[in-house]
């Protein structure tokens, strides 16, 4: 092998490995659209790496917590323990799922900081590496929880680092959070700030102050290095409508996305990928299968 061939084998070598580490991952909301298909159908069409159960949507205040999985199935007659399959299958894919806790729903709240840390146990013991009699989702171990939080008191340091602390010694729990792009957050700040959290997926939509903007990215751009550069977490995802009618805006055409937005959120090291809202969309839409190539 002459040293010319042997010197571009190496330069198309390293080059492999830039674009491999820059390589980020599509996460999808799913569980508000019977219409969207089953968890394992989901997770065996190739498209995502994580997959965020949306939601537990009632917790604190006294409440018992209950999940909400819209027209999929009904906890309140064990019936969504059948998700436990799907949670293994897409597991054995090895594609993480995350439950997800908040949602839009506002039936949620954490009255104080005891009433954080029962929360916590909970989802210990019903969804993560805890026991319980009554697991409303099976016995499928989940990889985590994601914090989707629009509302309600801010005890949520207490409610993160309470799951950190229940999964020391154990297999790893991800945290991860949905917050809104206006920096800081209005619920998860003060979370987010204590390093706990391995994913952030920002909503760049129903947010027209940080939304891509074609004719002036700037406040989308500020946004972006804003968050990346204040919280300390692993990895950040660009967090977009998977079709116009998924939110009332913020939606940012394929075309754009590949042209314009990625090429800008890659140049941080903390780039993670793109996150959908939601399956049901997506499956109109198409998105996912146009950028997934991209991502």
């Amino acid at each position: 092998m002459s040293p010319i061939f042997s010197a571009k084998c190496a330069i198309l070598f390293l080059l492999a490995l830039v674009f491999k580490t820059k390589a980020g991952r599509i996460v999808v909301y799913w569980g508000q659209d019977a219409r969207e298909g089953t968890l394992t159908d989901t997770c065996a069409s190739g498209k995502y790496g994580i997959v965020n159960i949306a939601f537990l949507s009632v917790f604190g205040d006294g409440k018992k917590p209950q999940i909400n999985l819209a027209g999929h199935c009904d906890p309140s007659s064990n019936g969504c323990q059948r998700v436990s399959r799907g949670i293994h299958n897409c597991q054995n894919l090895g594609i993480k799922v995350m439950l997800s806790i908040g949602g839009g729903s506002g039936g949620y709240t954490l009255t104080s900081p005891d009433e954080a840390r029962g929360v916590a146990e909970y989802l210990w013991n019903n969804f993560l590496g805890g026991h319980s009699n009554s697991r409303p989702l099976g016995d499928a171990v989940l990889d985590g929880i994601d914090f989707d939080i629009e509302g309600g008191e801010r005890h949520y340091v207490v409610l993160a680092s309470r799951l950190s602390e229940l999964s020391r010694g154990g297999s790893k729990v991800y945290l991860t959070a949905a917050p809104q792009c206006p920096f800081p957050d209005n619920w998860l700040d003060r979370a987010l700030h204590t390093g706990l959290f391995d994913y952030v997926w920002i909503q760049f939509y129903n947010n027209p102050q940080c939304e891509y903007n074609t004719n002036d990215p700037r406040s989308f751009k500020d946004s972006w290095n804003r968050w990346t550069s204040s919280i300390p977490a692993r990895m950040f995802f660009v967090g977009l409508p998977a079709s116009r009618a998924a939110a009332g805006n913020g939606f940012v055409t394929t075309d754009v996305l590949k042209s314009q937005v990625l090429p800008f959120v890659k140049g941080s090291p903390k780039y993670g990928g793109v996150m959908l809202w939601n399956k049901y969309t997506d499956d109109q839409s198409g998105y996912s299968s146009r950028i997934r190539d991209s991502v």
